[in-house]
């Protein structure tokens, strides 16, 4: 059974894997803010375990026992963050941080029993997805608002920035998942975009916002 800290160097390398090809140490010592030969020791530690393919010099890689493992901790994670937003009334902006400290609890019952009683969610209020039991994780593909054109009407799915700060600055602009949002335009100069969703004719939004915002065309 994996430590706190190995459960929080194997969800890191599990993220950045999701992201990017060839993980190296300098990802996970940015990402974790430690030091790189804090890194290279606990991918020795992990190795020895089978949790991870460590060489030096080489890309770093979970084994299917390791990627297993870094699911399992994600799936506490996000199942965590939705009964807190579900069940207990919390804003998505809240979550974050007390899901991190939640989903060390080695009590698999707990989880199941929360699960049931969400009704077995496939996405956490952030739109990620949250594996199952086994470790299984469903990826799903979505495009960023930034990569829409003029015209497009897309439905809002996921957030690719879960920072609370991020969230807030949704919250005063009312925008959630499941809001359909049209492109009326797009500045040549900056491109960022103008556009309307719900009750708000025109809303600008920059291009840092817009890469942030994860959706899928919307057809009525």
């Amino acid at each position: 059974m994996a430590s706190l800290a190995e459960e929080n160097y194997l969800k890191a390398l599990y993220s950045i894997s999701n992201q990017k090809e060839g993980v190296n140490a300098s990802d996970l010592s940015s990402l974790l803010k430690v030091s790189l030969p804090t890194v290279n020791s606990m991918m020795k530690n992990l190795n020895r375990q089978g949790l991870v393919d460590y060489e030096k010099y080489k890309p770093l890689k979970l084994t299917e026992n390791g990627k297993k493992e870094a699911a399992l901790v994600l799936r506490k994670h996000r199942l965590t963050e939705m009964f807190l937003v579900d069940k207990m009334g919390f804003g998505w902006e809240e979550v974050h941080e007390i899901a991190e400290q939640l989903e060390h609890i080695v009590s698999p019952v707990l989880f199941e029993r929360m699960d049931e009683l969400l009704d077995f969610p496939t996405i956490d209020p952030h739109g990620s997805p949250i594996p199952d039991r086994n470790g299984e994780i469903e990826l799903r593909s979505y495009k960023k608002l930034s990569d829409c054109l003029k015209g497009e009407i897309v439905r809002l799915e996921a957030i690719s920035h879960d920072s609370s700060d991020f969230l807030k600055f949704l919250n005063t602009k009312d925008l959630k998942l499941g809001v359909i949002i049209e492109i009326k335009s797009i500045e040549s100069f900056d491109k960022s975009m103008n556009v309307s969703y719900s009750n708000h004719l025109t809303y600008t939004f920059s291009q840092i916002v817009c890469e942030n915002l994860l959706v899928k065309d919307y057809k009525p």
